[in-house]
């Protein structure tokens, strides 16, 4: 039996031009229609923007890298070529992002069984040995990162620093000319932002922060972002663990971090995302085949009067 169409069928072609123009117009209402509850859910992202500060950029970079001297001269420092190009590329990967702006970043190891990553403003980001082993894939390592680089993006340090002796401060920051240390000119009007100061201790608020503009950074570069906040609350398991206090204490955690970014993320537009990968498990094999670290130097004894 065959059946017969168009003109065949005694049914006039006339129509047909018509038809294929409506479901045109169908597909387009449909393509459209997709792209603005895409275009919504982005609107619904929120774009941070650093808070109030006594600081310029310029004067955060500064700062920063005098601070990261300190570091130098004070911490084990990882010198491998092959963890450190890996630690570089990652950052510079994630340094791509929009959302991580334009400060010079620079990304170091520490040899410290502690685990904990820090971010000095204008750039300087450390992570710990032992970080690198506690995460379970690149993705929460590649959090971690993403995470300090925010504090730096959103200039937390400098923020931070600014809402206390503003008078002083302001006082510090105006005898800190060119060509002369800003950490000097601050301390000589009794105010400390080395490496252990206020710069490195953040609010609630200030963390939240960071884990929201870091998921994008984490987002915008391939990699799944819950898996940072997952890395935060395995941490936040363990936290009677004596190498896991520090971090949680220059990180307090602002709540319930997974359900925060996977609400983040669902306003996002559907992606596939990246986890692991071979050359993550390489190199923390060779990081855990890292000659122990030294041990701390001992305090300076007190000065008799002291």
């Amino acid at each position: 039996m065959r059946f017969y169409f168009g003109d065949r069928a005694g049914i006039p072609n006339s129509g047909r031009p018509e038809i294929i123009a409506g479901m045109r117009e169908l597909r387009v209402l449909v393509a459209l229609a997709a792209f603005a509850a895409s275009a919504a859910a982005v609107a619904q992202l929120k774009t941070l923007k650093p808070g109030w500060n006594l600081f310029s950029p310029q004067q955060d970079i500064q700062l920063g890298q005098e601070a990261k001297a300190e570091v130098d001269k004070t911490k084990p420092i990882v010198h491998d070529s092959r963890i450190d190009g890996y630690i570089a590329g990652l950052g510079k990967h994630l340094a791509a992002s929009p959302r991580a702006g334009s400060f010079p970043f620079t990304f170091q190891v520490i040899n410290d069984k502690s685990v904990n990553a820090f971010a000095l403003p204008g750039g300087p980001v450390f992570i710990n040995t032992a970080t690198i082993v506690a995460a379970q894939n690149e993705a929460q390592l590649a959090g971690v990162i993403a995470h300090e680089m925010s504090h730096v993006a959103l200039r937390h340090g400098t923020h931070e620093a600014s809402k206390g002796r503003a008078v002083e401060l302001i006082a510090g920051l105006a005898g800190a000319t060119t060509g002369q240390s800003m950490l000097g000119s601050l301390a000589r009007v009794g105010i400390n932002l080395g490496a252990n100061s206020v710069l490195l201790h953040y609010s609630r608020d200030a963390e939240s922060q960071a884990d929201y503009n870091g998921a994008e950074i984490l987002a915008d570069s391939g990699y799944d972002p819950v898996e940072m906040a997952r890395f935060f609350q395995l941490l936040q398991t363990k936290s009677s663990e004596g190498r896991i206090a520090q971090f949680l204490s220059d990180h307090p955690t602002p709540g319930n971090r997974v359900k925060a970014v996977e609400e983040e993320v669902s306003y996002m537009p559907k992606r596939t995302y990246k986890t692991d990968s071979p050359e993550f498990h390489r190199i923390q094999a060779l990081v855990k085949a890292l000659p122990a670290p030294p041990a701390p130097a001992p305090a300076p004894a007190a000065k008799p009067g002291e």
